[in-house]
């Protein structure tokens, strides 16, 4: 029999650490387990992870600002720490195993430091504070309510469904937008081209013929002519006009007023709202069925919102839900929420079951989201077709009307 030092988490949330007699590593896993304890680590008393406990802790101190990964990389790590905690090991060995198999750097040194953190005693909520670019504050949080209810490998399960919903339906909407943009950029690039490359071209020919040019003609020569001689102060001004808007939404101000237009605009603020409500609803039924606190709940849903009108409903709620009143009453007042909304969460803070509404609610947007980029790509590809038909047809026809004007007299005679 070999002695084993453990540190694990008990049902109450508490960190535990003993020592344990077992034949292997893998028996001291399954015995800690049958007492109900999610374990942090185990090591044998011969102090042999001690030295690279210390290496581990001394690379960790060189990533001040954090290292980063991507999503996909975060859903694919949840998922597989949520299997091999479910398996039965230990908290501190799969994430070594993942670190491992990391196919990136960014990933690889998080798993580091949150192994080197769980050496030194740590708990993995505490760990994965030190990764803010990886870990939100979403995740830190029902890594914690998982560490408190001793139910780790489900919480990440439910984390790992609730990233891939939210990838999903991002993917949703940046394939929607794609097209019209591209588009969009091909019908600029191409009345560029007609206007700065095509159309001086012929100004010299319709001089020569002596008549008198039609209106659309000479409108678009004075106008070919106005861009040829300005066309740096016209990408210095489009140039200066982004950057000047994007200066304006890093502003609290300028953000708030940016967010309050997308829920306003025609065609694209509904679908904004939706998101934003589809978003709302996911995260808030994720962590309430997660255990996390009401007040902690609303914290979070209201940095995660991905709208500021939405999230200052949300914390203007908090007030009164911390004095009794019900999330439902100041969220109707918002005139954010929809009335379903309102009356669905109403219905589940009577019933108890908030959380299973809430859901209900995300699935209703997410199936409102897709119908809705769905039918606005329809309408959005016809739009641009029409737009790029009069933009080149304006442009050819104002070069042919002379001709044919010229053409039809000398047939005349």
């Amino acid at each position: 029999m070999t002695s084993f030092r453990y540190a694990a988490k008990n049902p109450g949330g508490q960190t535990v650490e003993g020592t344990i007699q077992a034949g292997d590593k893998s028996e001291a896993l399954a015995e800690l387990r049958r007492q109900n304890l999610v374990v942090l680590r185990v090591d044998p008393l011969s102090g042999k992870a001690s030295a690279p406990a210390r290496r581990l802790r001394t690379r960790s101190s060189l990533f001040r600002a954090g290292p980063s990964a991507n999503k996909s990389e975060l859903v694919l790590f949840t998922r597989q720490l949520a299997t091999m905690v479910g398996a039965g090991l230990a908290l501190l060995e799969a994430i070594d195993v993942l670190g491992a198999q990391a196919d990136t750097q960014g990933l690889k040194a998080t798993c580091e430091r949150l192994a080197a953190e769980l050496r030194s005693g740590s708990d993995l909520s505490s760990a994965m504070e030190t990764c803010p670019k990886v870990f939100s504050p979403l995740y830190i949080s029902m890594v914690r309510a998982g560490e408190a209810s001793g139910q780790m490998d489900v919480i990440l399960e439910r984390l790992a469904d609730y990233q891939e919903a939210s990838q999903a339906l991002a993917r949703e909407i940046r394939s929607a937008m794609t097209y019209p943009v591209i588009s969009l950029v091909l019908v600029l690039g191409i009345t560029a081209f007609l206007m700065l490359g095509v159309v001086p071209t012929f100004r010299q020919v319709f001089e020569g013929l002596g008549t008198e040019l039609p209106a659309l003609t000479s409108f678009v020569l004075n106008l070919s002519g106005w861009m040829r001689a300005n066309w740096i102060g016209i990408l210095g001004g489009g140039a200066g006009a982004v950057a000047a808007l994007v200066l304006f939404k890093r502003t609290s101000y300028g953000a708030l007023t940016w967010d309050r237009l997308s829920l306003r605009v025609p065609v694209f603020g509904p679908l904004c709202k939706k998101v934003a409500l589809a978003r709302f609803s996911r995260t808030f039924a994720t962590l309430i069925r997660s255990g996390v606190p009401i007040m902690g709940t609303l914290d979070i849903v209201s940095e995660t919102a991905g709208n500021r009108v939405v999230a200052r409903a949300v914390a203007a709620s908090k007030e009164s839900v911390r004095n009794g009143q019900l999330l439902s009453e100041p969220l109707g007042q918002s005139r954010i929420f929809p009335p379903m909304v309102v009356r669905m969460i109403a219905i589940g803070e009577r019933t108890g079951a908030l959380e299973a509404l809430l859901e209900k609610i995300a699935e209703f947007y997410d199936a409102q989201v897709k119908a809705a980029i769905k039918a606005l790509t329809s309408l959005i590809e016809p739009m641009l077709i029409t737009f790029m038909g009069v933009i080149v047809g304006g442009v050819v026809l104002s070069v042919f009307l002379p001709i044919l004007d010229v053409v039809g007299k000398l047939s005349g005679q």
